[in-house]
């Protein structure tokens, strides 16, 4: 399911200036205080709703929107455990063409994530 950019401006503004990480607890879905994101190193800026204060991280490198193939990735970085994320080869060709992507994280701990990834 694909946010749309007034959404994604609504929950930022909303919430802080551009929302990477939120805090997260047990359950479906918890809306936590968001941290500012850091400036995308690889041209891509995920928005991973519900995270922790040992947050999540995804990196998607500019090589990977060029895959003709689904791509996993483990979006663990600093949390106690792993989630991970699938985007298919039409969502990664969707981020080249700088359209925002939603994807659900795997469960784990009972709850999973809203990963939002827009790529410059």
């Amino acid at each position: 399911m694909d946010i749309s950019r007034k959404r994604f401006v609504e929950t930022a503004v909303g919430g802080s200036a551009l929302l990477l990480f939120h805090g997260c607890g047990g359950g479906g879905s918890y809306s936590g205080a968001p941290a500012p994101a850091p400036a995308p190193s690889g041209g891509c800026a995920p928005v991973i709703a519900g995270n922790h204060p040992q947050p999540h991280v995804l990196v998607i490198a500019a090589s990977d929107l060029n895959l003709t193939v689904d791509k996993t990735y483990d979006i663990q970085g600093s949390a106690d455990h792993a989630h991970s994320v699938t985007f298919s080869a039409a969502q990664l060709a969707q981020l080249k063409a700088g359209t925002m992507v939603d994807v659900t994280s795997t469960q784990t701990n009972a709850h999973t994530h809203l990963v939002s990834v827009t790529c410059m």
